[in-house]
């Protein structure tokens, strides 16, 4: 009880009160942010960074917030220059974190990266949506070779990926030592671009889509954006819950896809969108249905198109199902789009280093 008044006497700010839920609330979301930075952070940093979340607070608030949480052990002030980093025990805390806390955080991401994304398809710039995935760097030369038929059978949202050595940044997320930092497009970008158009994309669920045939069928696996903390992508792959690779070598398997909508009246617009962007080297648009019709057995609602979408990561699943493990970021961060290179090039080059 102690600590709470003395919390709260601190962020008393003349007619600003924040009860200790709120506060509970917004340190969580500071220890995401340092979490997913990777390297200490100072205040001035954090608050620009929290609105991205929906949070608004000002430096000097950030401040109090760290101080409150470098009582409890969550953070750890490393220089009055350098910041603050996550401790374990502020790991921990976030695992931990009170469910209204997660729920829905996968869909307000997607909203997030949608409005982050400035990419023009005609001028090829621009900031596009990216997951990554942290590899061992001893590892890395055999997870490229692992995904590489996916890439080649186009059962990635686009070829083109980023590469980041440790100690620098893919996107703003710092690379650890002994990694390397893959970027992989995310199909957040049919959003972004949309969005810029006027037109909006609700995204409904991530799942795993039945392939048969080479021709996806139906989802039988399947998690709302909604209501979920985690990418569904991400927690399909750590339950092993793909076969990628049955798809690329028989025609029938079990690979990552999303489920999106747009308003029926939209529909000659986004499917010329879609035509561009495939122009620009992102074909992630599985199967675009009717007004109202069903897609991969997903009923529609009357005056909407759905469309099921690739999901980016299905390439580093391909790899996971031969035990090359990886930490995934889906939906994490944005790149510039010229800093994205073919994977063919990628892989070529690594496979000359590893010649000498």
């Amino acid at each position: 009880m102690a600590l709470r008044k003395k919390v709260a006497d601190n962020l008393y700010r003349g007619t600003t009160m924040f009860t200790y839920d709120e506060i509970e609330r917004k340190s969580i979301v500071i220890l995401r942010i340092l979490n997913q930075a990777g390297q200490p952070l100072g205040a001035r940093i954090i608050a620009r960074k929290i609105r991205d979340y929906g949070v608004s607070l000002s430096e000097r608030a950030v401040r109090y917030h760290l101080q409150f949480m470098d009582e409890r052990g969550l953070t750890l002030l490393v220089g009055r220059r350098d910041g603050r980093v996550i401790t374990e025990k502020g790991i921990e805390e976030l695992r931990n974190a009170r469910v209204q806390d997660k729920v829905g955080y996968a869909i307000s991401r997607i909203e997030i990266l949608s409005y982050k994304t400035t990419f023009d398809i005609e001028s090829r710039t621009g900031l596009i949506p990216v997951n990554v995935s942290f590899f061992s760097e001893k590892l890395f030369p055999d997870a490229l070779g692992a995904m590489k038929e996916a890439f080649d059978n186009r059962l990635a949202v686009s070829d083109l990926v980023g590469v980041a050595s440790a100690g620098s940044f893919i996107g703003d997320m710092n690379v650890p030592e002994g990694q390397v930092g893959f970027a992989t497009v995310c199909s957040i970008v049919f959003n972004g671009v949309l969005l810029k158009r006027g037109i909006p994309m609700d995204s409904k669920f991530g799942g795993i889509l039945q392939v048969q045939e080479k021709k996806p069928v139906r989802f039988v696996e399947l998690i709302h954006y909604s209501g979920t903390s985690l990418d569904p992508s991400e927690a399909f792959i750590s339950a092993k819950m793909t076969s990628v690779r049955d798809a690329v070598s028989g025609g029938e398997g079990k690979i990552l896809a999303n489920f999106r909508e747009v308003a029926g009246i939209c529909r000659e617009n986004v499917m010329d969108v879609i035509d561009l962007l495939a122009g620009a080297g992102i074909r992630g648009m599985l199967s675009t249905g009717k007004m109202g019709e069903p897609v991969c057995q997903v009923p529609v609602d009357v005056n909407k198109v759905g469309m099921v979408l690739l999901g980016g990561l299905n390439p580093v699943a391909s790899a996971r199902e031969v035990g090359i493990e990886a930490e995934n970021f889906a939906m994490s961060t944005v790149m510039d789009f010229r800093l994205l290179r073919p994977f063919s090039q990628v892989l070529r080059e690594m496979r000359s280093k590893k010649a000498f």
